[in-house]
């Protein structure tokens, strides 16, 4: 059981929202056209009362947005820049192959402002880069706002859990490409203190709750993004390790609840398909189904 001290959200000399209020918080193991940019007509996008949102932004027709470590890096630099020119508090991100997660709060200027400064800049570098033209992010970013400090924790976990459950690495810290390590390591590159005070006025204590709720095993559910086809290889390495099973198959071996609640996981929250569970687990296809 994990409590987390949460304080009112102050933006500018406005306190947002009653349910931002300085009260303890339970929270169990919930569930809780520009350049290189394509923008279609549709519905306006819901603004949040706090200022902060959950935005992810993907490659054009699953293109890779970070070949090399040195876009990665260059990326890094440029949400960096704009954070001093713009004035906006950052509080995650991950960069994952062909799309990305950021979690902020808008400063001087909008959304949509911020967004266009740093895609634009990317692309033109990439572009040049990779002596290429055109787009290079699919349609306009997905945003949600963020309105209560439970989602934004549950959001905060999920950015960082990612790389896990996409089955690119097996530890949080193992991703080098968020800024998970900023808020036990101490950096002015994120702005952690905000953090860090809705788990304790405590620095330490802090620090260690922080660590315990981030790796807590979940079945967080947040924006979703369509993600990469799991490889064979990876998807049994998931199952093993989420099932705690010597293979594949002996999730067969389980009474019904616990088999049900293993393939819920697998389709839910790891994004195994219901064929590759099928041809894995050797447990009929209809089965998988109605779960």
């Amino acid at each position: 059981m994990l409590y987390l001290f949460v304080p009112p959200i102050i933006t500018g000399n406005r306190v947002i929202g009653d349910k931002w209020t300085g009260v303890l918080t339970q929270i169990c193991c919930y569930g809780i056209g520009y350049l290189g940019v394509i923008f279609l007509p549709r519905a306006a996008r819901t603004k949040s009362e706090s200022g902060i949102y959950h935005i992810i932004m993907r490659g054009i027709n699953r293109q890779i947005l970070f070949e090399e470590e040195e876009d990665s890096v260059k990326f890094i630099q440029t949400i960096q820049k704009y954070r001093e020119i713009c004035e906006y508090k950052l509080y995650a991100y991950c960069l994952m192959g062909n799309h990305l997660h950021l979690l902020l709060m808008e400063g001087k200027d909008p959304l949509g402002t911020v967004m266009r400064r740093i895609c634009s800049s990317y692309v033109i570098w990439y572009n040049k880069k990779y002596n290429r033209v055109g787009y290079l992010f699919q349609d306009r970013f997905k945003s949600e706002p963020i309105e209560d400090a439970t989602y934004f924790l549950t959001v905060l976990r999920y950015i960082f859990q990612n790389p896990v459950k996409a089955g690119i690495v097996t530890r949080v810290e193992d991703h080098v490409w968020t800024n998970y390590s900023d808020y036990f390591e101490g950096s002015s590159k994120t702005d952690i203190d905000f953090v860090l005070s809705l788990f304790h006025t405590d620095r330490k204590k802090a620090i260690s709750s922080f660590l315990e709720f981030i790796n807590q095993e979940n079945n967080d559910q947040c924006l979703e993004v369509e993600r990469r086809q799991i490889t064979d290889a990876e998807a049994v390495i998931i199952i093993k390790k989420h099932c705690k099973v010597g293979h594949a198959i002996d999730i067969q071996k389980f009474d019904v609840n616990k088999r049900n609640q293993c393939l819920k996981d697998l389709k839910k929250v790891y994004g195994l398909s219901i064929r590759q569970i099928e041809r894995l687990t050797g447990i009929s296809r209809g089965v998988i189904q109605k779960i």
